[in-house]
């Protein structure tokens, strides 16, 4: 089993999601982050005064697949996720050791 682990621009996450349940993700975990990379935040005008913007809104995603799916799961995200501008964000993908369904008891893949 593996742990992906996507950091996307929010008006992405809808796309992202179709398209994951269209390949037969059945579950994620989503979560508003903020963050910055490569762009090291921007500067705003709001009201007339300009400030620096240092963290920029982010949505991650965590994905538990079995390892089998895992490069169909990263391939999908990135072509959905991809604007081709800065900040598209990062995929990370982890080894997984165990997992239970805690309502029945179900460990690793059957758990999924």
């Amino acid at each position: 089993m593996k742990l992906i682990i996507a950091t996307i621009k929010p008006f992405k996450l809808e796309e992202v999601r179709e398209a994951l349940t269209g390949i037969g993700v059945r579950g994620m975990m989503v979560t508003e982050i903020k963050g910055f990379g490569s762009q090291s935040g921007h500067t705003e005008i709001y009201r007339g005064a300009e400030y620096a913007v240092n963290f920029v809104p982010k949505i991650k995603l965590e994905i538990v697949v079995s390892a089998a799916m895992t490069d169909q799961v990263v391939e999908t995200i990135t072509k959905t996720a991809q604007t081709g501008k800065i900040g598209d964000g990062k995929i990370f993908v982890l080894d997984v050791a165990q997992a239970v369904r805690v309502r029945t008891g179900e460990t690793n893949e059957d758990a999924l």
